[in-house]
């Protein structure tokens, strides 16, 4: 097992001239830190993750080239992970939820015990046999009468949004298109009346600001408790909307999910709002930033757009996953590791119980042993075996069928009625070391 001062010397000759190696005295018993300086090869310092993105590519290229998975440590917590990076390292963590445990917490910062008491657990945070229960409950409810509301509804939107553009030209592809096409459609999904939809997006925005952003000091100690507040003021609304549905069922997923009856289970009020939670700031987020990436890279990639318009539905799946692998919206998830473990069988390297690991999916969506030029973007690439959904197991994300229904109506409608649509300039990024995250993109027609 590799510790950051070995990888850091070749890491940091590869991201750049201003790129200096972490501060380290060894593995995870004297962790890594920011040394202080430019951008570092540190991925615990948000240094790193303000770096220009072929300097970071080239720096996870690196660490994949390494024996083995490097640690990377907080000096000032004394707490650190190791960085899984490549495919099958990832895929394997995924698909071991024995050995690497989801229920301590898979953000960083993992949330407190009294947030999950508060506000109740989500579905990532949890181990079985606790996930499966609630994850049997969520499946029930998705029907197939009730999924195939969701696909017309998920086509009427996007035409409807692509009526809004050719109607008002907005300016921001964000604002106007991706955002509020997954928002709209989980919202009509779970049977969230119009007029607190306007109120929800806001503390949803308010909710996931700060994840994984690198921001002022000020600006962390203000921010957890606005982000509490939001969250609260959220759950508030939708369980009341759970009370009314409990009382007179509708045709929508909150009412099948407070009266879907599995094992003598439904879910509880506080298991509503933390699921609503989840597949809000999940769901929209993921979505609405795979979509901007996606326009981008088609506008970037010329003769990839050519090849898409030249066969739209023959090429719009395939170009769909491309998206997805090349931007992995979401960056990383972490694991506990629960028992001894050598990664990828005997003699492999040793990971000791109660170690933090990071699941890098960029980096292992770009996997050279998997997916052949993987800095290319090929909308004909196949097989396509990226990690954009998760590797596996059972927190494959339950929303990526719905994800790519959005994105191929999405594009299917704008560049059938507007084939000209392009980005304008780059996509304005918000640094981050957990999501892709785009907060606006110019674009025209």
């Amino acid at each position: 097992m590799e510790t950051p001062m070995e990888a850091a010397e070749s890491v940091a000759d590869v991201a750049g001239p201003d790129a200096a190696g972490p501060d380290v005295s060894g593995g995870p018993a004297g962790a890594a830190g920011p040394t202080g300086g430019a951008a570092t090869a540190d991925l615990a310092d948000p240094g790193f993750w303000r770096l220009p993105a072929p300097a970071r590519a080239a720096a996870f290229a690196e660490l994949r080239r390494r024996p083995g998975p490097v640690f990377f440590g907080d000096r000032a917590t004394g707490q650190g992970f190791h960085a899984l990076v490549r495919h099958a390292d990832v895929v394997e963590a995924s698909r071991t939820p024995a050995v690497f445990l989801s229920g301590p917490g898979v953000t960083t910062p993992a949330p407190a015990r009294w947030v999950r008491l508060l506000f109740g657990d989500s579905m990532v945070n949890l181990d079985d046999p606790r996930h499966a229960q609630l994850r049997r409950i969520v499946s029930r409810a998705f029907t197939p009468r009730l999924l195939g509301r969701v696909e017309e509804d998920v086509r009427r939107i996007s035409a409807a949004l692509v009526d809004r553009v050719e109607r008002d030209r907005p300016e921001d592809f964000v604002a106007a298109v991706a955002a509020e096409l997954p928002f709209q459609v989980i919202c009509t999904m779970m049977g969230i009346p119009e007029r607190p939809r306007r109120a929800i997006l806001d503390l949803v925005n308010r909710t996931s600001a700060d994840i994984g952003v690198a921001r002022s000091l000020r600006h962390r100690l203000r921010s957890p408790g606005r982000g509490l507040r939001a969250l609260a003021r959220m759950q508030v609304i939708v369980a009341g909307i759970g009370r009314e549905r409990r009382r007179r069922p509708a045709e929508d997923l909150i009412s099948a999910l407070v009266t879907a009856d599995v094992d003598g289970r439904r879910l509880t009020g506080r298991e509503l709002g933390a699921f609503f939670t989840l597949l809000l700031v999940a769901g929209v987020e993921t979505t609405r930033n795979a979509l901007a990436h996606g326009l981008h890279l088609l506008t970037v990639h010329p003769e990839q757009r050519a090849l898409l318009l030249a066969d739209l539905n023959g090429r719009l799946d395939g170009a769909v996953d491309e998206m997805v692998r090349h931007t992995a919206p979401i960056i990383q998830f972490h694991r506990t590791v629960a028992v001894d473990h050598e990664l990828g069988g005997p003699g492999g390297p040793l990971l000791r119980a109660g170690e933090k690991v990071a699941l890098f999916y960029g980096s292992a969506n770009r996997d050279e042993a998997v997916f052949p030029d993987p800095e290319a973007f090929d909308i004909t690439r196949t097989p396509n075996p990226h990690l954009g959904y998760g590797g596996g197991g059972p927190h494959y994300c339950l929303g990526a069928h719905l994800a790519r229904q959005e994105m191929t109506a999405l594009f299917r409608e704008l560049f059938t009625r507007l084939p000209e649509a392009r980005s304008v300039g780059e996509p304005e990024l918000v640094p981050s070391s957990f999501d892709h995250r785009v907060r606006a993109l110019r674009f025209t027609f």
